[in-house]
């Protein structure tokens, strides 16, 4: 009974932890959306969760964030399977030969960059009689390292998208380089972005900004947040 009782202590605990820290986020979100000009229904919170147990996701969705970001394909797909009624963003590099097991259970692809990924997905996708939701990645500094297309790859990977079955073209997403004033890198971005809907109208998402960079990207028209700290906390040092 003790040990009953230390583990529904943490629990509790833990739960607070998270409902103060989403507060917290929902209010510097609100006042980055009013600096800027717009509404906070405009903007979608991804909870990132890599690193962090199944009971922080199921937490998280007991306090009501419905989208959750992961970026490794064995722990997301064991997340997706344990935590339903959410949808699961895979917000990290994808390796082509686990393309079709990311589509078999990731909502939203976020880190598309390249043609042979978008076929592979496309494949993993229509075997599991799924629609996958697909952001382009865009390289913001040219660091191959870091990933993401070359804006001038963008028109002919957006139409590759957008004529796959099993994949909807749903917009860009990209990292603010390491360094640089990511206002300037959002701003581009939102450039990269106008450019694609004027041939797909409906590719309306812009994800960018995280923990430290949110209120830049609600300023240069974001509509995902990709943020990990500021709601979960600073994620423990890896065992060596």
């Amino acid at each position: 009974m003790a040990a009953a009782a230390e583990r529904g202590t943490g629990a509790v605990s833990r739960r607070d932890d998270l409902a103060a820290n989403l507060a917290e986020l929902e209010a510097r979100i609100t006042r980055a959306c009013t600096a800027a000009g717009r509404a906070r229904d405009e903007l979608t919170l991804i909870a990132v969760t890599k690193t962090w147990p199944v009971s922080d996701c199921l937490l998280l969705r007991d306090l009501g964030v419905t989208e959750l970001g992961e970026n490794r394909d064995q722990e997301a797909a064991q997340k997706a399977a344990a935590v339903t009624g959410v949808r699961w963003h895979f917000v990290g590099s994808v390796q082509t030969n686990k393309a079709r097991n990311v589509a078999s259970y990731a909502d939203v692809v976020h880190s598309v960059d390249r043609p042979s990924l978008v076929s592979v997905l496309g494949d993993g996708a229509v075997r599991t009689g799924r629609t996958v939701d697909v952001l382009l990645q865009i390289s913001l500094d040219g660091d191959p390292d870091r990933g993401g297309a070359e804006p001038s790859a963008v028109p002919g990977l957006g139409e590759q998208v957008a004529q796959t079955a099993g994949l909807r073209l749903a917009g860009v997403m990209a990292v603010a380089p390491l360094g640089a004033d990511p206002a300037d890198a959002f701003a581009r971005l939102a450039e990269v972005s106008h450019r694609l809907r004027a041939d797909h109208p409906a590719a309306t998402a812009i994800s960018a900004g995280m923990t430290g960079d949110l209120e830049q990207a609600v300023v240069a028209g974001a509509t995902h947040l990709r943020v990990g700290t500021a709601v979960l906390g600073a994620r423990p040092a890896p065992l060596r």
